[in-house]
Protein backbone atom coordinates (compact mmCIF):
# COMPACT_ATOMS: atom_id res chain seq x y z
CA UNK A 1 0.00 0.00 0.00
CA UNK A 2 1.18 3.24 -0.78
CA UNK A 3 -0.06 6.04 1.55
CA UNK A 4 1.78 9.21 0.59
CA UNK A 5 4.11 10.37 -1.83
CA UNK A 6 6.76 12.89 -2.35
CA UNK A 7 8.75 14.64 -4.75
CA UNK A 8 8.71 17.17 -7.34
CA UNK A 9 5.80 17.90 -9.23
CA UNK A 10 6.26 17.15 -12.68
CA UNK A 11 2.49 18.28 -14.07
CA UNK A 12 -0.64 19.51 -12.86
CA UNK A 13 -4.15 18.79 -14.50
CA UNK A 14 -7.32 19.36 -14.01
CA UNK A 15 -8.13 16.22 -12.26
CA UNK A 16 -4.32 14.90 -11.10
CA UNK A 17 -0.84 15.92 -10.52
CA UNK A 18 2.51 13.70 -11.43
CA UNK A 19 4.92 13.60 -8.56
CA UNK A 20 8.49 12.27 -9.23
CA UNK A 21 9.16 10.25 -6.51
CA UNK A 22 13.25 8.86 -7.06
CA UNK A 23 12.65 9.23 -10.76
CA UNK A 24 9.74 7.10 -10.93
CA UNK A 25 7.01 9.32 -11.69
CA UNK A 26 3.43 8.01 -9.84
CA UNK A 27 0.35 9.84 -11.48
CA UNK A 28 -2.44 10.29 -8.23
CA UNK A 29 -6.00 11.58 -9.29
CA UNK A 30 -6.65 14.50 -7.13
CA UNK A 31 -9.47 17.27 -6.38
CA UNK A 32 -8.93 20.60 -8.51
CA UNK A 33 -8.68 22.01 -5.17
CA UNK A 34 -5.63 19.91 -4.40
CA UNK A 35 -4.21 20.53 -7.98
CA UNK A 36 -4.19 24.30 -7.78
CA UNK A 37 -2.31 23.46 -4.49
CA UNK A 38 0.94 22.13 -5.77
CA UNK A 39 3.19 23.61 -8.66
CA UNK A 40 5.12 22.29 -11.16
CA UNK A 41 8.94 21.97 -10.38
CA UNK A 42 8.24 22.37 -6.65
CA UNK A 43 8.66 19.54 -4.18
CA UNK A 44 5.17 18.34 -2.66
CA UNK A 45 3.78 15.72 -0.05
CA UNK A 46 0.55 14.03 -0.56
CA UNK A 47 -1.08 11.66 1.60
CA UNK A 48 -2.51 8.87 -0.91
CA UNK A 49 -4.79 5.91 -0.99
CA UNK A 50 -4.21 2.97 -3.41
CA UNK A 51 -7.20 1.33 -5.35
CA UNK A 52 -6.04 -2.23 -6.82
CA UNK A 53 -8.49 -3.24 -9.24
CA UNK A 54 -7.91 -5.93 -12.08
CA UNK A 55 -6.87 -4.13 -14.73
CA UNK A 56 -5.53 -1.22 -12.66
CA UNK A 57 -3.79 0.41 -9.84
CA UNK A 58 -4.95 3.91 -9.00
CA UNK A 59 -3.54 6.35 -6.67
CA UNK A 60 -5.96 9.49 -4.93
CA UNK A 61 -4.20 12.10 -3.38
CA UNK A 62 -4.97 14.51 -0.90
CA UNK A 63 -3.45 17.32 1.14
CA UNK A 64 -5.17 16.21 4.62
CA UNK A 65 -5.62 13.05 6.73
CA UNK A 66 -9.70 14.01 7.24
CA UNK A 67 -9.64 14.37 3.24
CA UNK A 68 -8.87 11.53 3.30
CA UNK A 69 -10.57 9.89 5.70
CA UNK A 70 -13.59 10.82 4.29
CA UNK A 71 -12.92 9.13 0.84
CA UNK A 72 -12.52 6.45 2.25
CA UNK A 73 -15.67 6.77 4.89
CA UNK A 74 -17.68 7.55 1.54
CA UNK A 75 -16.89 4.18 -0.04
CA UNK A 76 -18.51 2.23 2.74
CA UNK A 77 -21.45 3.19 1.38
CA UNK A 78 -23.34 0.93 -1.39
CA UNK A 79 -23.33 2.75 -4.95
CA UNK A 80 -19.93 4.92 -3.97
CA UNK A 81 -16.55 4.04 -5.59
CA UNK A 82 -13.52 5.96 -5.88
CA UNK A 83 -14.47 7.98 -8.55
CA UNK A 84 -17.81 9.45 -6.80
CA UNK A 85 -16.30 9.59 -3.58
CA UNK A 86 -13.80 12.24 -5.44
CA UNK A 87 -16.20 13.54 -6.87
CA UNK A 88 -18.16 14.23 -3.66
CA UNK A 89 -14.64 16.04 -1.94
CA UNK A 90 -14.57 17.85 -5.35
CA UNK A 91 -17.75 19.65 -4.47
CA UNK A 92 -17.97 19.78 -0.78
CA UNK A 93 -15.01 20.63 1.33
CA UNK A 94 -14.39 18.19 4.28
CA UNK A 95 -16.42 20.47 6.92
CA UNK A 96 -19.26 20.90 4.60
CA UNK A 97 -19.50 17.38 3.59
CA UNK A 98 -19.50 16.66 7.41
CA UNK A 99 -22.27 19.31 8.04
CA UNK A 100 -24.38 17.66 5.22
CA UNK A 101 -24.54 14.50 6.17
CA UNK A 102 -24.62 14.83 10.06
CA UNK A 103 -27.68 17.29 9.30
CA UNK A 104 -29.29 15.40 6.94
CA UNK A 105 -28.83 17.71 4.04
CA UNK A 106 -29.77 15.38 1.23
CA UNK A 107 -29.97 18.65 -1.31
CA UNK A 108 -26.31 19.89 -0.50
CA UNK A 109 -25.39 16.10 -1.43
CA UNK A 110 -27.34 16.39 -4.75
CA UNK A 111 -25.29 19.09 -5.64
CA UNK A 112 -22.52 16.09 -6.59
CA UNK A 113 -22.38 15.08 -10.24
CA UNK A 114 -23.86 11.59 -10.00
CA UNK A 115 -25.38 11.57 -6.47
CA UNK A 116 -29.39 11.49 -6.87
CA UNK A 117 -31.98 11.39 -4.12
CA UNK A 118 -31.66 7.79 -3.53
CA UNK A 119 -27.56 7.36 -2.88
CA UNK A 120 -27.85 11.12 -0.75
CA UNK A 121 -30.69 9.46 1.45
CA UNK A 122 -28.18 6.84 2.00
CA UNK A 123 -25.67 8.43 2.28
CA UNK A 124 -27.49 10.22 5.42
CA UNK A 125 -28.51 7.27 6.88
CA UNK A 126 -25.22 5.18 6.79
CA UNK A 127 -23.10 7.86 7.90
CA UNK A 128 -24.81 10.60 9.65
CA UNK A 129 -23.67 9.01 13.25
CA UNK A 130 -20.28 8.01 11.92
CA UNK A 131 -19.11 11.94 11.22
CA UNK A 132 -18.67 14.71 14.02
CA UNK A 133 -20.25 17.43 13.00
CA UNK A 134 -17.78 20.93 11.90
CA UNK A 135 -17.54 23.29 14.66
CA UNK A 136 -18.03 26.07 11.80
CA UNK A 137 -21.87 26.93 11.12
CA UNK A 138 -21.40 28.86 8.17
CA UNK A 139 -22.12 27.71 5.07
CA UNK A 140 -20.70 27.48 1.37
CA UNK A 141 -17.12 27.97 2.40
CA UNK A 142 -16.78 26.29 5.35
CA UNK A 143 -15.71 29.19 7.08
CA UNK A 144 -12.75 30.47 4.94
CA UNK A 145 -12.93 34.24 3.88
CA UNK A 146 -13.56 35.45 0.66
CA UNK A 147 -10.31 36.99 0.45
CA UNK A 148 -8.85 33.93 1.38
CA UNK A 149 -10.75 32.25 -1.26
CA UNK A 150 -9.24 34.72 -3.87
CA UNK A 151 -5.71 34.18 -3.01
CA UNK A 152 -5.64 30.41 -3.06
CA UNK A 153 -7.79 30.16 -5.96
CA UNK A 154 -5.41 32.55 -7.97
CA UNK A 155 -2.36 30.91 -6.76
CA UNK A 156 -3.94 27.64 -8.13
CA UNK A 157 -4.93 29.05 -11.31
CA UNK A 158 -1.26 30.54 -11.72
CA UNK A 159 -0.24 27.18 -10.87
CA UNK A 160 -1.79 25.39 -13.69
CA UNK A 161 -0.65 28.39 -16.29
CA UNK A 162 -1.92 31.41 -16.04
CA UNK A 163 -0.89 34.86 -15.48
CA UNK A 164 -1.42 36.24 -12.39
CA UNK A 165 -3.46 39.01 -13.47
CA UNK A 166 -5.50 36.99 -16.24
CA UNK A 167 -6.38 34.49 -13.11
CA UNK A 168 -6.94 37.16 -10.42
CA UNK A 169 -9.26 38.77 -12.93
CA UNK A 170 -11.21 35.35 -13.31
CA UNK A 171 -11.45 35.11 -9.76
CA UNK A 172 -12.69 38.37 -8.43
CA UNK A 173 -15.22 38.11 -11.45
CA UNK A 174 -16.81 34.56 -9.97
CA UNK A 175 -16.95 35.49 -6.63
CA UNK A 176 -18.90 38.97 -7.50
CA UNK A 177 -21.57 36.67 -8.95
CA UNK A 178 -21.54 34.05 -6.23
CA UNK A 179 -19.50 35.35 -2.97
CA UNK A 180 -20.24 32.30 -0.98
CA UNK A 181 -19.24 30.13 -3.13
CA UNK A 182 -16.21 27.81 -2.01
CA UNK A 183 -12.70 26.96 -3.20
CA UNK A 184 -13.27 24.25 -5.42
CA UNK A 185 -16.56 26.15 -7.04
CA UNK A 186 -14.29 29.03 -7.88
CA UNK A 187 -11.61 27.48 -9.08
CA UNK A 188 -14.37 25.37 -11.48
CA UNK A 189 -15.90 29.01 -12.53
CA UNK A 190 -12.73 30.51 -12.87
CA UNK A 191 -11.32 27.50 -15.55
CA UNK A 192 -14.93 27.71 -17.08
CA UNK A 193 -14.28 31.65 -17.66
CA UNK A 194 -10.83 31.07 -18.75
CA UNK A 195 -11.73 28.35 -21.60
CA UNK A 196 -10.52 25.26 -19.94
CA UNK A 197 -13.83 23.70 -19.13
CA UNK A 198 -16.71 23.54 -21.02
Amino acid sequence: MIASVRGPVVDVALDHVVIDCGGVGYQVLVTPSTAGSVRRGVESTLLTTMIVREDSMTLYGFTEPDARSLFTLLQTVTGVGPRLAMATLAVLEPDALRQALAGGDTKALMTVPGIGKRVAERLVVELRDKVDRPHTESGGAAGVSGFTIRDQVTEALVGLGFAEAQAEKAVIAVLAENPDADSATVLRAGLASLGKTK
